[in-house]
């Protein structure tokens, strides 16, 4: 029998990015736990010119492939991670990555890893929350539903709440609407 995360992960990215708003990620780290509630997403797919997985499975996009509910982090501009939920069918390249969280709990420990930094500019981009819940390329292939990093499965958003637009800071296919976020929340990285 499949599990709830199994469930909502087995669709394409598409479909996945807006039903993981309002999901929670749950980091246990050094003793304390760090709960942020999911709300910018952007959905990635193999037949995507933006995404990683459109030359095929290489070293690199590998974890892309399968099984849905591992994490793939991804280094870029030479200094900050990414962190993608991976989604749809083993042997299909398809991610959600997290753009922003609202964190809910340990935000003292999220500051302190932001070197100080807090309110919306402490998690309202993919690398800051990557930074804020210290989550590295050594997460990647992570199973999210193991702790010490847990994706937690909430019930949908009324779909009034959700934005729908283009996504941010790509050159290739730019002009396709799978950006997802919550209407008014202060944690989006770029709200329209």
């Amino acid at each position: 029998m499949q599990t709830k995360l199994e469930i909502v992960l087995n669709g394409p990215a598409e479909i996945v990015a807006p039903r993981l708003l309002g999901c929670l990620m749950v980091r246990q780290l050094n003793g304390q736990q760090l709960i942020g509630r999911i709300v910018e997403t952007e959905a990635y797919d193999q037949y995507d010119a933006a995404s990683h997985s459109y030359r095929g499975k290489t070293p690199r996009t590998e974890v892309m492939f399968g099984p849905a509910g591992r994490l793939y982090v991804y280094f870029t501009y030479g200094m900050h991670y990414c962190c993608n939920v991976v989604c749809g069918p083993v042997d299909y390249g398809g991610a959600v990555l997290i753009r922003a969280v609202e964190p809910l709990v340990g935000q003292a420990v999220m500051s302190r890893n932001r070197h100080g930094l807090s309110d919306e500019q402490l998690t309202n981009g993919p690398a800051k929350l990557c930074q804020a819940l210290a989550i590295d390329r050594s997460y990647n292939g992570h199973d999210l539903a193991r702790l010490p990093l847990q994706l937690i499965i909430k019930r949908p958003v009324a779909p009034k709440l959700v934005i729908q637009t283009t996504r941010v800071g790509i050159s290739t296919a730019k002009d396709v609407a799978w950006r997802f976020y919550l209407r008014g929340n202060k944690y989006v990285s770029r709200p329209l």
